[in-house]
């Protein structure tokens, strides 16, 4: 992964975390108590959009792209210059808060086809694959997160005798449904392995700067445990959904960018281009996990 490529990814993060902030100034300083974090929940996944983007228009991103396409797909080499505007024509809805409706369904169209083309796939054949159980569920809540949005945006703008109440009903309750199995199966893979970097359970080994390695795990197992149940029996489901977020959020600041700081001081490229796709993962399930928040 060469270095420039790197380079945009962050420049193109922190541009679109500095206009979204702007955007949303008002609205952030109007809200109260939890309500100023799940604001933010849109402008954290624009800001992951936008930092995954340049991945898919240089270095050996395309390649890697183009790899995991079914091998029935046509036009292979198209593909990941397409995905990468997908990604920012989403990032700049998000960011700037314009066609909202229209952007968050189809980014959660887009991340629901990754699920059935290329990772469902996956774990059909590798049944008793954790990484691969994983990954589709992530990619699932990024789903789940953009069709929380859909559904709040469709919500809103229902006209009478529509039927978009009832297809706002059906998104977010979709997002409930998903994000409470996520959380609960994130849950289980703390408990069984603490020792890995909590969020999104990838396998990352916690860094041996972090003090009590193991409680972290629990402590973070324990919440997405909790607030699945609870999304699943639809219980407190706002908090629940708001306290996955916050976890997310926290992990983001205070564990994945440290280890990009630490992987700029002294790293590979390749550890820093880990580093900012650890980075973007978590804090995209942290958006997509305040959008639901906002919509419930």
């Amino acid at each position: 992964m060469p270095a420039s490529t790197n380079l945009w990814m962050a420049l193109a993060g922190l541009v679109y975390l500095v206009a979204g902030i702007l955007v949303l100034r008002k609205g952030i300083s109007s809200s109260r108590g939890w309500d100023k974090l799940i604001v933010l929940g849109g402008l954290f996944i624009a800001v992951s959009l936008a930092a995954f983007a340049p991945e898919h228009f240089g270095g050996r991103g395309p390649k890697y792209i183009e790899s995991m396409a079914p091998a029935w797909m046509p036009l292979r080499w198209f593909w990941p210059d397409f995905i990468g505007c997908a990604l920012l024509a989403a990032a700049s809805s998000l960011a700037l808060r314009k066609f909202m409706r229209l952007s968050s369904t189809l980014l959660g169209l887009m991340f629901f086809l990754f699920v059935c083309m290329i990772y469902l796939p996956s774990v059909l054949r590798h049944p008793y694959s954790r990484p691969a159980w994983t990954i589709m569920l992530r990619d699932l809540s990024f789903c789940a997160g953009a069709w929380a949005i859909a559904g709040l945006y469709w919500r809103r703008s229902s006209l009478p005798g529509s039927n978009s109440p009832q297809l706002s009903k059906w998104k977010i309750l979709f997002s409930r449904i998903v994000f409470a199995i996520v959380g609960i199966f994130y849950g289980v893979v703390h408990f069984l392995h603490p020792t890995f970097a909590p969020g999104v359970p990838l396998g990352l080994p916690m860094p041996s700067w972090v003090p009590f390695p193991s409680v972290w795990g629990y402590v973070a197992g324990a919440i997405l445990l909790v607030g699945g149940m609870c999304l699943a029996l639809n219980i407190k489901s706002r908090m629940a959904a708001t306290s996955i977020g916050a976890l997310a959020t926290a992990l983001t600041l205070f564990l994945y960018l440290p280890i990009l700081i630490l992987a700029c001081r002294g790293g590979s490229v390749e550890a820093i281009n880990v580093g900012i796709n650890y980075v973007a993962d978590t804090l995209l399930f942290s958006g997509s996990a305040l959008a639901l928040a906002s919509a419930l």
